[in-house]
């Protein structure tokens, strides 16, 4: 990721810790988190990358609880559908794709109105979360400057009241009781253990597993709206001749085998005194 820099993330593993990594993303373009940044915690597992991460959200979104881990078929929550190809860099994709899609009652997930999650979009850039240790925090503030600096701005989408009006409030300001919620991690979107989980296929790519999320959100934002109908290939009938020396090898041993066969006849007759019959016939 040094070497490869995205405009869309930043992930840095602790000093003291290289298996726990704190990142932040940008919100996705053309949606309700767009100019938002949103930091959060990643841990590796000991046998990593053999077994998924774990997620957890540190900035208030309206899409995912604080402080909780989440629910995605990168995260640890659903072990069959990892792959040790996968890295850090790819979940962080994959993070950002999944932000603006169905909650669907996923473990950690919420469902705030648009005009909720811009106004905590405009607040996730005022500073940075507070979270854990000195050493944390230090890095947490390191990533927030350097992505503060290329965030976009946030677009005006909302309806009632100005932007300047909006960044004045606080998570608990926002829509009351969710977006206090939302600050303290609780869940109030009814999701439990139980509840469904959102699974992905097993995409090779980064590209591949955001396009791959999206796509699995289709039954609840579709993207086109006739069905599309595929037909199914027709094989082409081939017809193969055989070359011309192959047939003539063919008749060849046909009338090899005849002669052979005659030979033995003839030398049935002659042993068991037909000798006469033969010179006659043969």
């Amino acid at each position: 990721m040094q070497s490869n820099p995205s405009p869309d993330f930043m992930a840095l593993p602790l000093e003291e810790d290289i298996f726990e990594w704190q990142f932040a993303i940008m919100g996705p373009r053309d949606s309700e988190f767009e100019g938002g940044i949103y930091h959060g915690r990643i841990q590796l597992p000991s046998d990593y990358p053999f077994k998924p991460p774990s997620f957890m959200l540190l900035s208030p979104s309206g899409r995912f609880e604080t402080q909780k881990k989440i629910c995605l078929s990168i995260s640890n929550y659903h072990p069959e559908h990892w792959q040790p190809s996968w890295s850090v860099r790819t979940a962080l994709v994959a993070l950002i794709a999944f932000m603006p899609t169905n909650p669907g009652g996923a473990l950690g997930s919420l469902d705030y109105k648009k005009e909720d999650r811009q106004a905590l979009a405009i607040k996730s850039r005022e500073t940075p979360p507070k979270f854990g240790s000195p050493e944390r925090q230090r890095v947490i503030d390191e990533i927030h400057e350097q992505m503060l600096g290329k965030a976009p701005a946030v677009p005006q989408l909302l309806t009632n009241g100005s932007v300047e009006e909006t960044n004045r409030l606080s998570p608990p300001e926002v829509s009351g009781e969710h977006a206090g919620n939302a600050a303290e991690g609780v869940n109030t979107s009814g999701s439990s253990s139980g509840s469904p989980n959102t699974d992905l296929p097993k995409p090779d790519s980064e590209s591949e597993v955001a396009d791959n999320i999206v796509e699995a959100q289709s039954d609840v934002i579709p993207r086109d709206s006739a069905p599309r109908v595929v037909s199914a290939p027709q094989n082409p009938v081939v017809t193969i001749q055989k070359p011309k020396h192959d047939r003539l090898l063919t008749l060849a041993a046909f009338g090899l085998t005849l002669a052979i066969m005659a030979l033995v006849i003839k030398k049935f007759f002659k042993i068991n005194g037909l000798a006469g019959y033969i010179e006659g016939k043969f």
